[in-house]
């Protein structure tokens, strides 16, 4: 099969694509899927780096979601799945950027939605779903502050956050990021590349949030124990570098302050999430956004595009596989 193959941790550059690389063997709980589309995430070029805190065995293929056909069923498999249906999966066990993946966690795509969107499901999603409800236990009318909103964890948060109800605020360094925010249906939305659209938000809310979304952590950490409500929850989904806080800040508020790593989710708590994401799909409470897609031979390009601050991106990069 054809597949992006990574050989040594380094630059994008590492990324080879090989054309006869060997089909991957499922075992007897286990799904190979034909593989459509891989999601692409900021994560994918921690691993493929080396600077990430678990690291594959060399070599290995890159992408840890995507979606396709179901080829192949383990004969112990317990999911209602048969050859031929449409699928999504999270958490690969041989990697998504390349044409067969086997999997364990894997999901029927609704007929309302296309193969593309749904390979948006296994990372961000469930990034969004873990933080919002699972961590921070959001809940409807909460006042809930989403730093870059328009990105891929972002966007999904958006829709998430709104599917119960609560009140959503989010912040994008561009234009069309803001404007696909309030089209998402936040309440406001604030321009991050202002010097002063912390003191804007504090004056506009200064009760505090409820729950905060943290994409970057290194930048706005410190500016969060000052928004951050009374009792309410900081959740950090990326970070970029070092920083440091007051501690007594939490103290004085009561806040807490946690990061997530879908990593650390339990087969339970991804079964969970998938089945959820699933009826969301099915029900049109959240609709992936796709801003950019690369064929698998421009996978490289691909990583550094998704780290480019200077290239606007407002939802997902997907790779197109077959």
């Amino acid at each position: 099969m054809k597949a992006a193959v990574v050989s040594a941790f380094g630059a994008s550059k590492n990324i080879q694509i090989i054309n006869d690389y060997p089909l991957p063997l499922i075992k007897d709980d286990e799904v190979l899927v034909e593989v459509k589309f891989a999601g692409l995430n900021p994560v994918d070029t921690y691993i493929r780096s080396g600077q990430y805190a678990a690291l594959p065995k060399l070599p290995y293929i890159p992408g840890r979601e995507g979606s396709g056909i179901v080829s192949e069923i383990g004969e112990k498999c317990p999911l209602k799945l048969s050859i031929g249906d449409r699928v999504w999966f999270s958490s690969p066990l041989t990697g998504s950027c390349a044409e067969y993946c086997a999997a364990k966690f894997v999901f029927r795509v609704p007929d309302n939605c296309g193969l593309k969107e749904s390979a948006t499901l296994g990372i961000a999603y469930a990034t969004a779903y873990r933080s919002l409800f699972l961590k921070a236990h959001l809940k409807e009318e909460d006042v809930v502050l989403i730093h870059g909103g328009s990105g891929g964890v972002g966007v999904a948060a958006i829709q998430l956050a709104k599917s119960v109800g609560a009140i959503v605020i989010g912040t994008a360094g561009s234009e069309e990021g803001l404007k696909m925010m309030v089209e998402l249906g936040c309440q406001d939305t604030f321009d991050h590349t202002t010097a002063d659209y912390i003191s804007l938000i504090k004056q506009k809310y200064p009760a505090g949030f409820n729950v905060i979304i943290e994409m970057l952590a290194n930048a706005n950490l410190n500016n969060d124990l000052d928004l951050i409500g009374k009792k309410g929850t900081i959740v950090v989904v990326g970070n970029r570098g070092q920083t440091t806080i007051d501690a007594r800040r939490l103290m004085a508020k009561e806040s807490i302050l946690t990061g997530v790593g879908l990593a650390h989710s339990t087969d339970q708590e991804l079964i969970e999430m998938g089945n959820a994401l699933t009826s969301h799909l099915k029900e049109k409470t959240i609709c992936p956004k796709v801003s950019h897609v690369f064929e698998l031979e421009k996978l490289s390009a691909a990583h550094d595009t998704i780290m480019d601050n200077n290239v606007t991106k407002t939802g997902k990069i997907v790779i197109q596989i077959m």
